[in-house]
């Protein structure tokens, strides 16, 4: 993928510099929900797919362990289902709704990084049964978080 091209001056001739690699463009894709937290979650009839947001994994850093708690349980909206570690700082997990925890993204485990490659795909965390469907209206929407966030 090309990125915007960038124009300079060396020594009085002109040219133009083609950056290569990841985007700098944050994604807020629109048919996921998001929490102020910095979670984002599709949901799928009553299955909710989890994960933390572009912002936030780049806010992190580079992610190099995800600890995953309550595989089986359930859990309340707003209660913390796990950790991710980055290089410098470690941050909390919030559910964004209730529900049991029925997978998690056992990839993960040997690559943690992909929280940072692929956010939104491959770096899921968790699966859920969400027990109260009522529950996603009190989350924001893409165009919501992104103003959250300043973006």
């Amino acid at each position: 993928m090309c990125n915007k091209p960038h124009q300079f001056i060396l020594d009085g001739y002109a040219g133009i510099l083609y950056f290569w690699g990841k985007s700098n463009t944050m994604q807020f894709p629109a048919h996921l929900k998001y929490t102020k937290d910095h979670e984002w979650i599709l949901i799928e009839g009553n299955t909710g797919t989890i994960g933390i947001t572009d912002f936030a994994q780049r806010e992190l850093g580079d992610i190099v362990y995800v600890e995953i708690e309550g595989a089986g349980e359930h859990m309340s909206r707003e209660s913390v289902f796990g950790t991710v570690e980055a290089v410098k700082t470690v941050s909390e997990l919030f559910m964004p709704v209730s529900g049991t925890i029925t997978e998690v993204n056992a990839g993960l485990e040997s690559a943690p990084e992909s929280v940072n490659q692929d956010p939104y795909g491959a770096g899921w965390m968790i699966k859920v049964n969400l027990s109260d469907l009522s529950e996603t209206d009190a989350l924001l929407s893409a165009e919501e978080y992104q103003q959250l966030v300043g973006a």
